[in-house]
């Protein structure tokens, strides 16, 4: 049953030095004629998973700030009556931090927005140029400052454990990122993906990654610093006051049903997967054409499923329940996890078992992708 609806807005105002939607910058958009689309792509959803209320929206993608407030409000209405609101629903925007998006923040509040997440990333501007950003410090901390009076719930993020951070330098930024008194931080630690600027820097010996101990003693630094000011970890990289914690990422790690609608949205609806058209024109002419902008629907088998609610389970600090997973998904408890290895690290402390309940010590959630491999059957990851 969904209770969580993703809406992806793909188009960018800029070139995006650090993401993938250059090829979707547009320099005028077709307001009404995308969010009519929109709309039909939210109804054929509504019609296959509209059973409770919801109780989350997340408007994401590329400069979704940028959205004209009206059609964020005509959204909205239009999915509470798809849907119903639960009394507490968290609608949320992503947002970039420069002066032209926290210009609409005043009227997207209005629109029915009540949470928004700044892409900060730094509080200095040499690491920002560093990490290919178009905003600067003082820019991103008025954004900042015009969010906290607009919307009830605001969240920030950056990124740490970059080449030659030392310790002192990482609790400085934190605890002053501390100060600015949001309820949420989301705080990752930088890794170098294939194929981007970072990867070719270090195959050519201009940058060097800071090796594992040393990010491992950030990540324990930042989790007693968070937790001593009252915003404990409850996911690997998240870390909130208790009650404000993103209802819609919670929704993505317990493996709850969630819609994705727009272009390149991935969705989870009663065992399938589904994945609309990237590119903003398909997607537009695949809803014109057939009521729905879906280039994917693939059923997941019960292994599948289980395998993917374990993977993302256990990055929560409450783990996962292998009692309701087994019940869930039809499969007894040494198909979902290996038992002897959960005894072996739970002998080393980096595991914990409660009643039906598992999960990874906060001490081991530097190790989180070895301990799955170890934890998780191959023959349950395996499709």
């Amino acid at each position: 049953m969904a209770r969580a609806l993703y809406i992806h807005w793909p188009f960018c105002l800029a070139k995006c030095p650090y993401c993938d939607f250059n090829s979707h910058v547009r320099e005028r958009i077709d307001a009404d004629g995308f969010g009519a689309a929109l709309l039909a792509d939210m109804l054929y959803e509504a019609r296959l998973a509209a059973t409770e209320p919801l109780t989350s929206i997340f408007f994401g993608g590329g400069t979704p700030s940028l959205m004209p407030p009206a059609l964020v409000g005509h959204l909205l209405a239009e999915a509470e009556k798809l849907w119903g609101f639960d009394p507490a629903i968290e609608i949320t925007l992503e947002a970039n931090p420069s002066s032209v998006e926290a210009a609409n923040f005043s009227t997207l509040a209005a629109a029915g927005i009540n949470r928004v997440s700044l892409g900060l990333q730094a509080l200095d501007d040499r690491t920002l140029q560093f990490l290919g950003r178009l905003h600067g410090v003082e820019e991103a901390l008025a954004a900042l400052d015009v969010a906290q009076k607009h919307f009830d719930r605001v969240s920030f993020d950056l990124i740490y454990a970059r080449p030659g951070q030392a310790a002192q330098e990482w609790e400085a930024e934190l605890r002053r990122a501390l100060s600015f008194g949001t309820g949420h931080l989301s705080l990752y630690q930088l890794t170098i993906e294939p194929g981007t600027r970072f990867a070719t820097l270090v195959r050519k010996g201009e940058l060097v990654p800071l090796d594992d101990d040393a990010a491992g003693d950030l990540y324990a630094l930042t989790a007693e610093v968070t937790g001593a000011a009252g915003l404990p970890a409850y996911e690997i990289s998240n870390h909130a006051r208790p009650g404000e914690e993103s209802r819609h990422n919670l929704a993505y790690w317990r493996y709850d049903d969630y819609v994705g609608v727009g272009p390149g949205a991935h969705g989870r609806r009663n065992g399938f997967a589904t994945q609309r058209h990237r590119k903003p024109e398909n997607f537009v002419a695949a809803v014109e054409r057939n009521g729905h902008g879906l280039a994917e629907e693939r059923a997941l088998g019960l292994r599948e499923q289980a395998s993917e609610a374990l993977l993302m389970g256990l990055r929560l600090r409450e783990g996962v329940d292998l009692s309701a997973l087994a019940a869930r998904f039809g499969l007894a408890r040494p198909a979902l996890i290996d038992l002897e290895r959960v005894a072996f690290y739970r002998d080393l402390g980096m595991v914990w078992e409660r009643g039906g309940s598992i999960g990874v010590s906060p001490e081991a959630m530097p190790l989180l992708d070895a301990l799955l491999a170890e934890l998780v059957p191959a023959e349950l990851v395996m499709p």
